[in-house]
Order: C-alpha cells, then sequence, then structure tokens
C-alpha cells in the first residue's frame, strides 16, 4: 500500500511524518480541510483545488476506489492531498481502480498516517497556512522553509490556468446513476453562456438537466462577444483563487449586468458581488465540505450544502441595491443575495452536488423561472 515515507510541513513549523500513498516529488500550496465523508474523487478534481492542498477530516478514505464517472474534470486539480489512513481495497462495482493508483496516474503527491484532526485544529486556530507535502526531503527545517516559500492563493488570478482556452457546447445530462431530485426541463431549451472559471462537470450537467442548451466560454471572454451569441441567460461558474484578482472577468461581468439575467456559484457569485459594489475577504479557514447549513431566507427553508471556497462577501459591503438571500448557519457569512431591480442572483455554495446533498438543485430551476420571466422566447 504505501511506497515509503512522506512529510507534511506548515509554514506555522509544524511537521507530520507519514506514508506515501501517490506519486514521489514535492507538491505545495494552501492547506485546506475538507469535511465531506465521501466523495474524494470529486474533490480532487474540482478546479476550485487549484492551488491548495486537500485534507480530509474523515478518517478512512478510498474504501470504495475511483469510478471515473464521477470525474469533476478531465485530471486532477488539488496540489496534494492529506488523508488519516488509506482503504487499499476498494469495495465498490462502479470502481475502476484503487484510489492510490489512480493519484500516481494523476500526479498527486499523498500522504497517509498523519494526525489529520490535530492538523485540522491547528489550521482552525492559527488561519490559513501554506504547506508542503514531500517525499523526497526529510529534513524539518528544509521542509518548512519550502512551505513559506509556497505562493499563496491571495492575488493570484487561477481561473485562467483552470478554464478552457475555446468556446465549446455541452449536451451532457445526469447519467443514469445520478439521483437527482429536481424533474427535467420540458422544452423550450433556453440559450446560456456558461463562463468558465473552472467549471465542475456536474453544474454543467444541472444546467442542461434544468432546460438549458449550454455554451461555455473561457474565463476571459469579453462582454461583448458574450451578447452577441444572443443569450437568454449567462452563468458564472465556480473556480479557484481570489475573485478580486480576476480583474478581466469583473470587467466582463460588468458590462453585461443589465442586459441579460445572470446566475452566479462560488467564484461567480463574488465576481458578481465585486461588480455590483461589494468587496471581499480571505477567510480564516474557509468552507470546505458537503454538510454546511444554509438558510435560504426568501422560503425560511434551512438546506445542507456543499461548500468549497476560501474566500467570501463582506456583509457589511453589500450595496442596498442588493438582498442577501442566504446565510450560513456555521458563522452567519453571506451565502447568496439577488438583485432588487435586475434578474440577478448568485450563491457561495455548490447546488450542483457532486459531492453533496441534493437539497439545493431547485437553483437551477429558479435561474429558469427567472429567465423565461424575462421573456426569453429561443
Amino acid at each position: 500500500m504505501s511506497d515509503g515515507k512522506a512529510w507534511l510541513a506548515l509554514e506555522s513549523g509544524d511537521v507530520f511524518e507519514g506514508r506515501s500513498v501517490g506519486a514521489a516529488g514535492e507538491k505545495g500550496g494552501d492547506l485546506v480541510f475538507n469535511t465531506a465523508m465521501t466523495g474524494y474523487h470529486e474533490i480532487l478534481t474540482d478546479p476550485s483545488y487549484a492551488g491548495q492542498v486537500v485534507l480530509m477530516t474523515y478518517t478512512m478514505i478510498g474504501n470504495y476506489g475511483v469510478a471515473e464517472e464521477d470525474a469533476e474534470a478531465s485530471r486532477a486539480w488539488a496540489e496534494a492531498f492529506v488523508i488519516r489512513e488509506l482503504s487499499a481495497i476498494p469495495s465498490s462495482h462502479r470502481a475502476d481502480k484503487p484510489l492510490d493508483q489512480w493519484l500516481k496516474e494523476q500526479n498527486i503527491v499523498a500522504i497517509e498516517g498523519v494526525d489529520t484532526r490535530a492538523i485540522t485544529r491547528i489550521v482552525r486556530e492559527k488561519g490559513s497556512l501554506r504547506c508542503i507535502v514531500s517525499t523526497t526531503d526529510s529534513d524539518h527545517a528544509s521542509l518548512v522553509a519550502k512551505a513559506r516559500a509556497q505562493a499563496a492563493t491571495d492575488g493570484q488570478d487561477l481561473a485562467q490556468i483552470v478554464s478552457c482556452t475555446e468556446p465549446y457546447p455541452w449536451t451532457e445530462g445526469y447519467p443514469p446513476s445520478y439521483p437527482f431530485l429536481v424533474q427535467e426541463a420540458p422544452d423550450p431549451k433556453l440559450k446560456v453562456v456558461a463562463y468558465d472559471f473552472g467549471a465542475k462537470r456536474n453544474i454543467l450537467r444541472s444546467l442542461v438537466h434544468a432546460g438549458f442548451d449550454v455554451t461555455v466560454v473561457p474565463a476571459h471572454t469579453p462582454a461583448a462577444d458574450v451578447l452577441a451569441m444572443n443569450p437568454d441567460g449567462v452563468f458564472l461558474s465556480n473556480g479557484p483563487g481570489d475573485p478580486a484578482a480576476v480583474t478581466p472577468a469583473i470587467e466582463a461581468v460588468g458590462g453585461l449586468v443589465g442586459k441579460v439575467p445572470i446566475f452566479g456559484i462560488c467564484l461567480g457569485h463574488q465576481i458578481l458581488s465585486i461588480v455590483l459594489g461589494a468587496k471581499t475577504f480571505k477567510m480564516p479557514f474557509g468552507h470546505h465540505g458537503a454538510n454546511h447549513p444554509v438558510r435560504d431566507n426568501t422560503t425560511g427553508r434551512v438546506e445542507i450544502t456543499s461548500q468549497n471556497h476560501s474566500y467570501a462577501v463582506e456583509l457589511d459591503s453589500i450595496p442596498d441595491t442588493l438582498e442577501v438571500t442566504h446565510v450560513n448557519l456555521n458563522d452567519q457569512t453571506c451565502a447568496g443575495m439577488r438583485h432588487k431591480t435586475e434578474p440577478i442572483f448568485s450563491v457561495q455554495y455548490h447546488p450542483e452536488a457532486a459531492p453533496g446533498p441534493l437539497d439545493s438543485g431547485h437553483l437551477f430551476t429558479r435561474f429558469r423561472e427567472m429567465v423565461l420571466g424575462q421573456g426569453a422566447t429561443t
């Protein structure tokens, strides 16, 4: 199961020794802990994790192997992987291969056998920390120095790294195995242009399921190019890094407001908030998991949600033109908003799940209804 020793070092000076269960080498970035009990494959292939090292708080990982059907992108995007214990023998009829084999194929440096609870406590107490995972360097001072030399996500436009380079159509809906709760929308199909800041596949599937004809465009596509496609609506996807650094996208979205209905998720929500006059900030340790309670103020309903973000919108900076529609009940941060006069809304979390509960899948239907309410005739 193990190929030898591995080490995890934090910029705080803490060093942990464990066993290598992935590729050989060194990788680093911002360390984030994810509280989901399942979904490690979707997490590792989520482009929103670019620039970050993922630690799973659940103790055993890999017990159902890797099923390629669950991949959220064509490759893994997390920089490295930290777990307590790897289950080397997958127990699922859906598994294509064991997790450790997949990690090596994806060139993901991974470490097991470390005290993930202790590491999580350090991050919770000290805030966002850079780190390094290595299979080649055992010198503690050297490792800590390398951790401190890692580039944090602050100020980085990582969307340009994970985004597509050319527009393309997306027509695939949910696979037969996906347990969706919202029924597939009837015709007519509505044209939507989806900005790819690091879009997960299940977001695009959810848009198709909700009755949209989807065209995906690169993160830095100008507003004029999008409007020339004559879309009924525009979708702003999730993605990694600092929203304030994605300046070309901020400029593009600014040119779309007031001209077309807009729905944003995660990074898309943050970019939209900046365009509309709010500010964002880096959270102490972010929200990463599949069990975060969010209250929808428009219905009074509490939904359990999937989340993955290290930045959030400053509540005090939200202008009067916007209404806070969703609140994270763990820390009262802004989890969603809508414009009071324009057909625009967004959420900080992931209604497409994958992994996570399906409570919020209805938001894609809400987007369709908003577009139809604006008189789309496609």
